[in-house]
């Protein structure tokens, strides 16, 4: 299990993993050149005065691009460039064209691309599609973009399965071994990108983005890590915000530890959710009771598994304490996966794993064929420059661990040494916890879900307060992020918004 602020929508966990862009061919396009602000410096202006060749991506509807963005912001002189994928789906109609809407799914590391084919320029409200470009991209680090790379598929099917609440010194020493060896494997094959994957700096390819797309305004839907992407942007270039949507929010001022301390209790309320419907249910693997009495036997099942995994099909690949933990956790994204939650620990209980390593694998983006997306190496990278780490080392974790445990029971250990990774990252930290506050921006609609596992809704609360236009909009449901997932009073707020201008009134709740 690494779970360490992996911050994404639900479709990039269960309904798009693994769906990327294919090859691209022919094509062209040239932006506004009054998109460019007047105050760009001079090493800046080539890369905003840039066109996109737009060209089709072997997809019906979608074309892409390439955009080039300066390696090192300080140093945009060096001629060193990282290469940004970007893809659109061009405006339907009918209705007078808005400009584009910028989407990403969170992460980070989170492929925009991948996300916007398998849904947003899909499966966004066809009234949203009919007047704005849909465009994504995938952040430097990520993907198509000048990717994070650190380990080998066989080496990242080791690491998973490396016991993330360890019992005694030996597995201590194994588990940091672990990080050290994926902190490595990043430093040795992707030394030259690894300092320069902040979110600072893809907030600024994303007005590369934006003025290459000849927007004078950055229009946005920005879900879990993907709202403090949009809510960094909002704070560098205030005056350059159009309509902005952060949906499942993260909290900018909390350091590393609170962060992920917040989201293992995200988690646990989570699981409780789930608990209370299987109790319910005759065919519930773990039994009757209170959500406490059936955390207790799950943990109790992790522990079975962390003595004697279960076979799974693959003889390599046994499901032990860590896959059935991340296979647990993915299922918790979206409540409408709770059903194969069930069946998949029936099955593991009955002795076959296979259900729990299928959801697992969603989770870390794993190909039948034994290879990954880059999404785990890039969600490390990102974090790790983000925030300076939350454990110096294993002793701290362990001062933490009952504090984690008070948050999750059942999770908390786990959600504890995860933590631990950045401990060994290569590289320093640039960022730190700080408000975002966006002085002089036009209102920023902030979304909370009030049983979101991943993004707990005090987060979005927190956001929204933080910023000096921001505007909170509460789901009362279950699951990650609201927008799109059935509620009509969460989506006809955020489509009057997107399409008229008009925020939603401040604290309004739907269910």
């Amino acid at each position: 299990m690494d779970t360490s602020r992996l911050l994404r929508t639900t479709g990039t966990v269960i309904a798009a993993a693994g769906l990327l862009l294919s090859g691209c061919t022919s094509g062209g396009t040239v932006p506004r050149a009054s998109a460019q602000p007047s105050e760009t410096s001079a090493a800046l202006r080539p890369y905003y005065a840039q066109k996109l060749r737009w060209r089709d991506c072997g997809v019906p509807g979608f074309q892409c691009a390439t955009m080039k963005a300066p390696l090192d912001y300080a140093r945009p002189e060096s001629g060193k460039d990282v290469e940004i994928a970007v893809a659109r789906k061009k405006a339907t109609g009918p209705g007078k064209r808005l400009g584009s809407l910028v989407v990403n799914p969170g992460g980070p590391g989170g492929s925009g691309i991948g996300y916007l084919q398998a849904y947003a320029g899909i499966g966004y409200p066809a009234q949203v599609r009919a007047r704005y470009d849909m465009v994504s991209f995938d952040p430097r680090g990520v993907a198509r973009s000048s990717p994070v790379e650190c380990l080998t598929g066989p080496r990242m099917d080791a690491y998973t399965q490396v016991d993330q609440t360890p019992d005694d010194a030996g597995e201590r020493a194994r588990l940091v071994a672990a990080f050290k060896e994926f902190a490595d494997g990043c430093a040795q094959r992707s030394r030259s990108v690894l300092p320069h994957v902040s979110t600072v700096e893809a907030a600024r390819d994303m007005d590369l983005l934006r003025s290459v797309l000849g927007d004078e305004k950055l229009n946005y839907v920005g879900a879990s890590y993907g709202t403090f992407l949009g809510a960094t942007y909002a704070d560098l270039f205030p005056d350059r915000v159009g309509r902005l949507v952060l949906d499942g929010a993260l909290d900018p001022t909390l350091a590393a530890i609170d962060l992920n301390r917040d989201q293992t209790a995200g988690f646990e309320t989570a699981f409780r959710s789930f608990a209370r419907d299987c109790a319910k249910l005759a065919d519930c693997p773990l039994g009757r009771g209170t959500p406490e009495e059936v955390g207790r036997r799950l943990k109790d099942f992790f522990r079975k598994l962390d003595a004697q995994p279960v076979p799974t099909g693959e003889a390599d690949r046994p499901l032990g304490e860590a896959l059935a933990t991340t296979g647990v956790i993915a299922a918790l994204y979206d409540e409408s996966a709770w059903p194969q939650l069930r069946e998949a620990i029936t099955q593991a209980m009955d002795g076959d794993g296979s259900g729990l390593l299928a959801l697992a694998d969603t989770y870390y983006e794993r190909e039948p064929d034994g290879k990954y997306a880059n999404l785990m190496y890039a969600n490390a990278a990102v974090n790790c420059l983000d925030q300076p780490p939350a454990f110096t080392g294993p002793e701290a974790v362990e001062k933490a661990v009952p504090s984690f445990q008070k948050a999750s029971p059942v999770f908390g250990a786990g959600f504890a040494w995860a933590a631990l990774n950045c401990a060994y990252w290569p590289t320093k930290a640039t960022g730190a916890a700080r408000e975002l506050r966006a002085k002089g921006a036009p209102p920023i609609v902030v979304v909370g879900t009030l049983r979101d596992p991943a993004t707990p809704y005090k987060w979005s609360k927190a956001l929204a307060g933080q910023l000096d236009s921001g505007v909170l909009l509460t789901y009362d449901g279950d699951g990650h992020t609201a927008y799109g997932r059935g509620s009509d009073c969460i989506d006809t707020a955020i489509n009057t918004y997107l399409l008229e201008g008009t925020p939603p009134q401040d604290a309004k709740k739907c269910t």
